[in-house]
């Protein structure tokens, strides 16, 4: 008997996650774009770095002497397990867990496990899930930075740079308040978000990131029952740092993660600069200033065949919507915690991958946006001719510092709000005691060269973000 129902298509295998399984884009739709961000963000990620951290906190252990040494064959297998973390090392910290129900705990019980050391009570000796957790993440934050976020900038900015190189002396309709203003050129006004960007590039490569190793308060309590004559402080403070972050020493059970937020903030403020971007380049190719080259078998509208949508910088406007909701969340609320710990914290953690998924995402499609742009010169001179009540500014500044008190009423009394010639502008002199030289100053100027400095500008921009 048919109902009538149409059946569900067959799961489409994505690299071994069915697409009837992703609720998120970012594991559905985008998956083959930022698949290469779970070896930072993914639960296997996570697991693996919370072992890596616990392997290098048991050959700094050794190394305090405090212990008897761990054997040449203890050490060969804590290397094999710093070297590598596979599938199924997962799936059995997984089966561990399914019986903890804490994701840390079972970490533990895999290495002691994995390395049977003849002392196993090692393996997390004296620390808290926190110890790992916190220093865990942070190094897999600073990966990302290092190997992804930093590159992909980069990448932006250049071709930001590029592009601000080819145009720089390119005449461009400038809009105050969406009203025709003094000129521009094309390759400042890019310029102005390449430097934007450069600025908070420093900012994050220069980032510190902070951690901790202290216990179950911070204090180090239940290291020095069991070794009242070793300095742990100093211990964590060189285990922090030799893992290449700065320690943070005075702390409740978790690290504070005011660096955390630092970062997400300075991210934020990234993907606000690259949404003001998006808009800008939008509103362009709207008004013409910008063309979109053509893609061979792309569909703009699946009625109108002549269109070809700005989609890459939409897309990007989107993402960056979610990403600066997710970072200011996360930058906001992974700063507090009810007195010494709650768990709050954890669900955010998770969400830290999605949060800079959205991130990456959009500058990849602002990046795939600009790629396909380019500046319709002629159709932006058209512009600029079209509106000669632009050169009110200069006519009423050049005046004023030639003697005439009311230069600026007397240009306002015929272009505001008016449609206005060049000849109208002219006619503002009839009456003036003015020197010929002065005249023909004035009749001279054109609305395409009155671009002030603006090329200098950007060149000058362009070679200092190149020289960074």
């Amino acid at each position: 008997m048919t109902t009538g129902r149409t059946p569900p298509a067959t799961p489409v295998d994505q690299g071994g996650l069915s697409a009837w399984t992703a609720i998120s884009p970012i594991d559905g739709r985008y998956t083959e774009r930022l698949a290469r961000l779970g070896r930072y963000f993914s639960e296997p990620a996570l697991m693996a770095g919370r072992c890596r951290v616990e392997l290098r906190y048991l050959q700094a252990l050794d190394a305090t002497g405090c212990f008897e040494p761990l054997s040449v064959q203890e050490h060969g297998r804590i290397e094999a397990g710093l070297a590598a973390f596979d599938d199924a090392d997962y799936a059995r910290i997984k089966e561990l867990e399914a019986r903890t129900r804490h994701d840390v705990k079972a970490c533990e019980y895999f290495l002691v496990e994995r390395l049977q050391l003849s002392r196993p009570w090692l393996v997390h000796f004296g620390l808290t899930s926190e110890d790992i957790n916190n220093l865990a993440h942070t190094l897999l934050l600073a990966a990302y930075r290092q190997a992804e976020q930093l590159p992909l900038l980069d990448s932006l900015i250049e071709t930001l740079r590029g592009l601000a190189l080819a145009w720089a002396a390119c005449p461009f309709p400038a809009h105050t308040h969406g009203q025709p203003a003094s000129p521009t050129t094309a390759g400042k006004e890019l310029a102005v978000f390449m430097t934007r960007l450069a600025r908070q590039r420093d900012r994050l490569r220069h980032l510190c990131f902070m951690g901790k190793l202290n216990g179950a308060t911070g204090t180090f309590a239940a290291l020095l029952a069991a070794r009242p004559d070793h300095d742990w402080l100093s211990f964590s403070e060189r285990f922090v740092t030799d893992l290449g972050l700065v320690p943070n020493p005075l702390t409740t059970q978790i690290e504070d993660h005011d660096t955390w937020a630092e970062y997400f903030d300075i991210t934020r403020r990234i993907v606000g600069i690259v949404l003001d971007l998006d808009v800008d380049c939008w509103e362009y190719i709207s008004r013409g200033y910008f063309r979109q080259s053509a893609r061979a078998g792309e569909v703009g509208s699946s009625t109108m065949p002549h269109k070809i949508n700005p989609i890459h910088f939409e897309n990007s406007e989107g993402n960056c919507a979610l990403a600066q909701s997710l970072l200011a969340t996360l930058a906001g609320r992974l700063t507090h915690s009810r007195m010494q710990r709650d768990l709050s914290d954890s669900t955010l953690e998770r969400n830290i991958g999605v949060a800079l998924a959205h991130q990456h995402l959009a500058l990849l499609e602002t990046l795939a946006g600009l790629d396909r742009i380019e500046l319709d010169r002629e159709a932006c001179l058209a512009e600029l001719e079209a509106h000669p009540e632009l050169l009110a500014e200069p006519f009423q500044v050049i005046l004023k510092q030639a003697g005439v008190a009311d230069a600026y009423e007397r240009l306002k009394a015929v272009t505001c709000g008016a449609k206005v010639t060049r000849h109208d502008l002219l006619a503002v002199l009839d009456g003036l005691t003015l020197p010929d030289e002065l005249r023909g100053r004035l009749a001279g100027l054109c609305v395409a060269s009155y671009v002030g400095d603006a090329e200098r500008l950007c060149r000058r921009a362009c070679q200092a973000v190149e020289q960074a």
